[in-house]
């Protein structure tokens, strides 16, 4: 069903006529968001009359929300002027906090970045590292050619899961005194922007979704194997997070064994450290270098970067078995090296299940927090930006 003009109900109410008015012009613009198009495809492609897709048209260009984008010449007739979102309407941030690096992104409304800030994590305290978000995220901004004021919305993502009640994180344990209340308040305040805190495996699942392997899938999972475990669930293209958040929060899951423990104690980049030892390597070790060192051919390496792999599938046949994804993606510190670690997975759940999801290696790397930060405060923004048109 078309979406009526003004001009089509001669009887409507001043309110009614506004209303329209703004479903109008909200339809163009999610239209034009799809691809550049003229007065006359809009009009057929929504079903609206020429001067009601004129008018809206108007209204958005002197907003500021639309702009020409150059012109559709057909075989016969008359060129036509093309129109598009104009992407400097608004900004959005999209900010990552990890134990080892703060990453900080400014977007325009094509979610294309503008300025980007990248600074190792000393902060030795919550309130460092809130000060050093802060700090950073006015760097970026004052930095690119974007005015302050145009920076509408921001979303953190970051170990644990947010309770909005409380306005505090829970189960951020590698970052110690990160869930007391008020500190992301207390950021909102100084940053001077509406900010929204989300878990950065869910993030980093929609950044996949968005700009990576993702994109596409009705049903994914992403793995985040680094300093602790975690997982991100897209569902239709949007995050899954259970009734209270907690939603893929697998490093809970219990561990049988001759030291009973979790999954995270067995899955992560300490347990490649541990196993790593346990086989006979010696010296300063991380899980980057067994890594390399299994790269190069280092027997223990191999066999602790091998066992990595069986216990990653073990992992992955339980949320096949739960979940029935299509796509099981590997992120985070280890998934970086995934490539080292998808024959095993492969063989090891071909013995285990015959539920065999494809298992992949992200595409995004380390950015696929900050960047599903940027799609997730571009959805806000866009709005914002909307709203606020006058």
């Amino acid at each position: 069903m078309r979406t009526m003009s003004s001009s089509d109900g001669g009887g409507e109410q001043p309110w009614n006529q506004q209303r329209l008015r703004s479903s109008n012009e909200r339809l163009l613009l999610e239209r034009l968001r799809a691809a550049p198009a003229s007065r006359a495809q809009l009009a057929r492609a929504t079903g609206l009359s020429k001067p009601t897709v004129s008018s809206a048209l108007a209204a958005l260009e002197t907003a500021g929300l639309v702009r020409e984008a150059g012109h559709h010449i057909p075989e016969r007739g008359r060129a036509a002027v093309l129109y598009s979102p104009d992407p400097s309407a608004g900004y959005a941030l999209g900010i990552d906090i990890g134990r080892t690096w703060l990453r900080v992104a400014l977007a325009d409304l094509d979610g294309v970045v503008v300025a980007r800030g990248d600074v190792r994590n000393r902060a030795r305290s919550s309130a460092a590292m809130a000060d050093l978000v802060v700090a950073t995220a006015h760097q970026v901004v004052a930095g690119s050619a974007v005015p302050a004021a145009k920076v509408v919305h921001a979303v953190v993502g970051t170990p644990g899961v947010y309770d909005p009640a409380a306005r505090r994180v829970r189960y951020a344990q590698h970052l110690p005194g990160w869930g007391r209340a008020g500190l992301f308040d207390r950021m909102r305040d100084e940053l001077g922007v509406p900010l929204a805190v989300h878990n950065d495996a869910n993030l980093a699942a929609v950044g996949e979704h968005s700009f990576g392997v993702g994109a596409g899938s009705r049903l994914f999972v992403y793995v985040m194997i680094g300093t602790g475990l975690g997982m991100g669930i897209v569902a239709d293209g949007r995050p899954f997070t259970g009734a209270s958040g907690a939603a893929g929060e697998i490093g809970f899951l219990p561990w049988p064994g001759r030291e009973p423990g979790t999954l995270e104690d067995t899955v992560s980049a300490d347990a490649v450290v541990r196993a790593a030892r346990a086989l006979g390597m010696t010296g300063t070790l991380t899980a980057k270098s067994v890594f390399a060192a299994a790269r190069s051919g280092h027997p223990a390496a191999v066999a602790a970067v091998r066992q990595e792999g069986e216990r990653l599938a073990h992992t992955v046949a339980a949320v096949a078995a739960v979940l029935d994804p299509e796509l099981v993606v590997l992120g985070g510190g280890v998934g970086h090296s995934a490539d080292l670690l998808l024959t095993t997975v492969g063989d090891t759940l071909r013995r285990l299940t015959p539920l065999r999801p494809r298992v992949a290696a992200s595409a995004l790397g380390e950015d696929a927090v900050v960047l599903g930060a940027v799609a997730t405060a571009l959805d806000t923004a866009r709005d914002v930006v909307f709203a606020q048109r006058g």
